[in-house]
């Protein structure tokens, strides 16, 4: 698994070995999304939720995000997460957040972190999608973005709350919906 993109292109990162745990975006998909998303990150405050080996937050961070959180609460997944901030020079602009992510969503709302931009790529087993969508309204800029990784069984909605999708790819049983906050009375749905 490489970085895709920008500054640290090219660069690999550890991954889990032989686990079933931590489910890593393929390089593909990734690189699919930020074509989707555009290139570059400039300045973006980015959010990677069960972060696994970070890889969507630091491809963020190396197309020119300002600040990326990592939040996975598996000691492997915290580990590698670490480890890849280090190799890669970002742990100035990069933090990891040891914690179940639904504590760690209320913990930066609490603070008032706000996010332009957020990964979520729960276990499939947790269907988890629905939850994180509804949990992060208070954390997302305006026409900020949330991705939202998830098994082809586990069907999201067109708009939820203040989201609306503009975007779902396929990729075999990973589908990739892509959603937007909207502002206005219709954010109110």
């Amino acid at each position: 698994m490489r970085i895709v993109a920008g500054t640290a292109r090219g660069r690999t990162l550890k991954t889990p070995r032989g686990s079933d745990v931590t489910r890593p975006t393929a390089d593909r998909v990734r690189e699919t999304i930020f074509n989707v998303l555009g290139q570059t990150c400039d300045g973006l405050r980015v959010l990677d939720l069960f972060a696994g080996t970070g890889a969507l937050g630091l491809e963020a961070v190396s197309r020119g995000a300002a600040k990326a959180v990592l939040v996975d609460q598996g000691r492997e997944a915290v580990g590698l997460c670490r480890e890849n901030v280090a190799a890669l020079g970002f742990g100035d602009r990069v933090e990891v957040l040891a914690l179940p992510v639904m504590k760690a969503l209320a913990q930066l709302a609490q603070a008032g972190a706000r996010f332009e931009l957020v990964f979520s790529d729960p276990p499939y087993a947790l269907r988890a999608g629905l939850d994180v969508l509804t949990a992060l309204g208070p954390l997302v800029v305006p026409h900020g973005v949330a991705v939202i990784e998830h098994e082809r069984a586990e069907v999201l909605p067109e708009a939820l709350g203040p989201w609306a999708r503009e975007d779902e790819r396929t990729f075999g049983a990973t589908v990739v919906s892509i959603y937007r906050r909207r502002e206005g009375p219709e954010s109110s749905d």
